[in-house]
């Protein structure tokens, strides 16, 4: 299934992919705001669901990981709507911003699938609700964002698109000079 090495960890996480065109027009959206705040802006080539993070996993147990998410691909296909911007946890102590993700219950459920399946194998189960959203820059310090929620306060909820997801992927998440590089390890359809 995975190509195994005999050596070192990764850094892994469960994923839903964004359709390019979605993906395009939250670009468009982040290089308008980009000079508006001194933040660590996303590439759009990052742009993802997450469903579960595992963080650090052996190599040599990656197809342990994959047979048992097999299971999980027969949750069935998942309409998802990204709409609205905010900030995590609040504006005035804002640490990511990000897109809305509402995938409705079989969204909240696959994470939850996802979680029990990893649980199951050794790696830390959640401890909050499942709240699904798409990181479009992480931010070390709120001061300086004022410009950024000027902006955002004009459109207040806005639409970006719907889309059926018919599979989600298992990602490895490697440090580069522009931030993380993630790549998709393993895809599950649903």
């Amino acid at each position: 299934m995975i190509q195994k090495s005999s050596e070192g960890t990764l850094r892994l996480f469960i994923g839903i992919a964004v359709p390019p065109v979605i993906i395009s027009r939250l670009d468009e959206l982040v290089q308008r705001l980009k000079p508006l705040a001194p933040i660590r802006w996303t590439p759009d080539s990052n742009f993802h669901i997450t469903t579960k993070f595992i963080g650090a996993w052996p190599r040599y147990r990656l197809d342990t990981m994959a047979h048992a998410l097999i299971p999980l691909r027969d949750s069935g296909l998942l309409r998802i709507a990204i709409r609205g911007l905010g900030f995590y946890p609040n504006a005035r102590r804002a640490r990511i911003f990000w897109a809305g993700i509402d995938g409705g219950p079989p969204l909240a459920e696959l994470a939850n699938q996802t979680d029990r399946a990893c649980a199951a194998l050794g790696v830390k189960p959640e401890e909050k609700r499942y709240s699904p959203h798409l990181t479009l820059a992480r931010i070390d310090s709120p001061s300086g964002l004022e410009a950024l929620h000027e902006a955002i306060a004009v459109e207040p909820n806005p639409e970006f698109g719907e889309f059926i997801a018919g599979s989600f992927h298992l990602y490895e998440s490697r440090p580069g000079s522009h931030g993380s590089v993630y790549t998709s390890l393993a895809e599950f359809p649903l």
